[in-house]
């Protein structure tokens, strides 16, 4: 029955979304007006029903009800009850109701908490959200029901692809997705600024803390996806230039741009075209990334969905948000006005030039993951990596850096390079001083050598912001931008020292040989089989010293799953403040040694460090936000009161 209850709530949800699209609709003309009431309650039931058949999906999968096909298909009855629960995201039907179910909460949550735009505009941007809610409810409904039986119902299930079996399951998608679809909420209200003509400041508050909410959990969800990768693939690397890796970039991109310049108009009141255009972009790339996943044609761990007709049902809906929204922008540019206008040495010309550099980069990673796909479809085969990514993407990064660097300290509207530039000369001596320590090292390669020096100054430069300000008064926003900053530094940092100092050695030992990677010497003690809930594995334990100082243990794993059948190697890694030892074990030769991949990665949990600063300072910029606007409408509230008080 649990199944049934889930599948009611769905449909109840899709025929609420389609009231919402209609009532939203006809509120905004006058014979409708009388449905204005209606819409806001709507959203809200709507997001809760969702909310319960994502529930009931949660519940056949811990029960592990193998009577409901999707269970059957990507569980089974010996998986831990962790890995049971998170298998309800694993798979193309249960992540595709994750995402209608928190398009539907966050439709439900605007609905519920914002006051600050024009009721039209409200109405229109929930219509907004209806419709774009109404396709992926058609699309979960026919094409890929999460809550289909099976009669009769097996004695076992599938289970759980292997390298899916990991912590990182229960955390990377729901982030992520917390990300994809809070963006749809940008969508909306860019939407519904376009149809009532009411693009302006208090719009752009009014979509800012949704945008930066989306863009903090895009930033999180890539920070964890990438170290996932990083220590359950085995390969070593954080970052592979996967096409899917690439779809959760290029929303993170566009919403940092969209970020950036909501700010500019809501403070202001300038870039009233290009932001209402990348809050269309930003979603767009959203739903681009999700047609790549699920149209079949990738074939990846990341891949849920290896059926075309769903594809080409994903490939509809794209054309017909996108393409919407793009005939609508069009055929209301006109009537955006232009706003303020700045000088381009200024803080506003700063942040535009930041954002056509990060325009530009997504540009150039959305034609390095679709033309190899176009190519293929031609009949070529063609293969884009690191040698087209990395070079191209640093021609429009490296002077994003300086230019981030520099906007901070430039003030609003109109300023000059004479001013701050006793200011920057501490950056300045940060970047010299890191190109001489560079070149003391020894031989580095291009791209890591800039990578290395712009930390540095970035670095400094990212907190000088704080300068000549009374710290304990210094507000919320400018901490958040400030740490942001920072981690960006701190991230790049660990990205070129990993990719400068890197060192790897595949190597075959005995028990008992000792073997040298970097600074550290590597004993092989045993190697001895071990026992998990639904695995078994070969497990090595090794003795890690650095620097001949005291031992460390390491206990790199090969497991076996039989349910369904796989093996994968389970990395062991030892972080230290400078470095990370990697560890993976291979297979036992004829002669009886065993093959060992090792790495030493200098500075590289820097990386993953630095995302989640970029993440905590969004969080800072976000509470100082929602605190400021509750004073500011609190304060509004208290001046109407009053105002009623004195006209009685």
């Amino acid at each position: 029955m649990i199944a049934e209850f889930g599948l009611a709530a769905l449909w109840l949800a899709a025929a609420l979304a389609a009231l919402q699209l209609i009532a939203g609709a006809l509120a905004l003309t006058p014979r409708g007006a009388a449905l204005a009431g209606v819409v806001r309650p709507v959203a809200v039931v709507q997001g809760l029903l969702a909310l319960a058949a994502f529930g009931a999906l949660i519940l056949v999968f811990a029960e592990t009800d193998l009577s409901v096909k999707l269970v059957a298909m990507n569980s089974h009855s010996m998986k831990p009850l962790i890995f049971k629960i998170a298998g309800a995201w694993g798979n193309h039907e249960g992540s595709m109701l994750l995402w209608v179910t928190v398009m539907g909460m966050a439709g439900g949550f605007v609905a519920l908490v914002e006051k600050r735009l024009p009721e039209p505009t409200m109405l229109a941007t929930l219509a907004g959200q209806a419709f774009v809610s109404l396709g992926f409810y058609a699309f979960l409904l026919i094409a890929s029901n999460p809550f289909e039986r099976l009669s009769p119902a097996p004695p076992e299930g599938n289970g759980l692809n292997p390298l899916l079996q990991d912590l990182g399951l229960a955390f990377h998608p729901p982030t992520l997705y917390l990300g994809y679809v809070g963006l749809s909420v940008a969508f909306s209200f860019a939407i519904g600024a376009l149809v009532t003509r009411q693009v302006g400041p208090a719009f752009a508050r009014a979509m800012r803390p949704w945008v930066l909410a989306a863009w903090i959990f895009l930033t999180v969800g890539i920070t964890a996806g990438s170290y996932w990768a990083y220590y359950e693939l085995g390969w070593g690397g954080w970052w592979f230039w996967d096409p899917v890796e690439n779809a959760s970039l290029m929303p993170w991109l566009a919403a940092t741009a969209l970020l950036h310049s909501c700010g500019v108009l809501a403070a202001r009141n300038a870039l009233r075209a290009w932001t209402v255009m990348l809050g269309v972009v930003a979603f767009s790339m959203s739903m681009i990334g999700t047609f790549l996943v699920r149209s079949g044609i990738l074939t990846s761990v990341h891949a849920f969905a290896v059926d075309p007709e769903r594809g080409s049902f994903i490939l509809a809906l794209l054309a017909i948000n996108i393409g919407g929204a793009l005939t609508l922008f069009g055929l209301r540019a006109a009537t955006v006005t232009e706003g303020e206008r700045f000088r381009p040495v200024s803080r506003e010309g700063a942040l535009v030039l930041n954002n056509v550099m990060l325009s530009a980069i997504l540009g150039i990673v959305l034609f390095g993951t679709l033309y190899p796909l176009l190519a293929e479809a031609m009949g070529a085969k063609v293969s884009v990596g690191p040698p087209y990514f990395n070079p191209m993407s640093a021609i429009f990064f490296v002077p994003m850096l300086v230019v981030l660097a520099v906007g901070p300290l430039l003030r609003w509207r109109r300023d000059t390079f004479a001013r701050v530039r006793k200011r920057l000369a501490l950056p300045l001596l940060a970047v010299l001083a890191g190109i001489a320590i560079v070149l003391a090292i020894g031989d580095v390669a291009v791209l890591p050598f800039l990578g290395l020096v712009l930390a540095a100054g970035l670095a400094v430069a990212s907190v000088l912001p704080l300068r000549d300000r009374n710290l304990r008064r210094t507000p919320l926003p400018v901490w958040g931008m400030v740490l942001a900053h920072f981690g960006i530094a701190v991230a790049l940092f660990g990205m070129a020292s990993e990719s400068a100092f890197s060192v790897e050695k595949l190597v075959a030992v005995r028990t008992g040989e000792t073997t040298r990677v970097g600074p550290w010497a590597i004993r092989l003690m045993a190697v001895e089989p071990v026992a998990g809930p639904n695995w078994t594995a070969l497990e090595a334990q090794m003795l890690a010293r650095y620097q001949d100082g005291r031992g460390t243990e390491l206990r790199p794993q090969s497991r076996s799953f039989w349910t369904p059948p796989q093996q994968t190697s389970e990395s062991a890694l030892l972080t230290r403040w400078n470095g990370q030892l990697y560890a993976v074990l291979g297979g036992e030769a004829t002669d009886g040694r065993w093959q060992l991949r090792l790495w030493w990665k200098p500075f590289v949990p820097m990386i993953w460090l630095g995302g989640l600063l970029i993440a905590l300072g969004g969080v800072l910029a976000l509470a100082g936000r929602t605190a400021s606007d509750i004073r500011r409408l609190v304060a509004r509230d208290k001046i109407a009161y009053r105002r009623t008080r004195q006209g009685r």
